[in-house]
């Protein structure tokens, strides 16, 4: 059986915590952000989780079962 690769990209995105909860960034943080308000570019500084239906694809993606 082939060795399993990881997805460089996902891995430098995600990050998987103690109780398996993975950690992500926030989207929409890039560009244009002069016409968004204070509060919402620091909520969005925040960090965010994968929702738990997408986190067996992005565990794969970071070579964990």
């Amino acid at each position: 059986m082939p060795k399993m690769k990881t997805v460089r990209g996902a891995a430098k995105r995600f990050k998987v915590k103690k109780s398996g909860k993975i950690k992500r960034g926030s989207a929409f943080r890039s560009h244009i952000l002069t016409k968004m308000s204070q509060k919402r570019k620091r909520k969005l500084r925040s960090a965010q989780y994968v929702a738990e239906v997408d986190a067996p694809r992005v565990k794969a993606m970071l070579g964990q079962k």
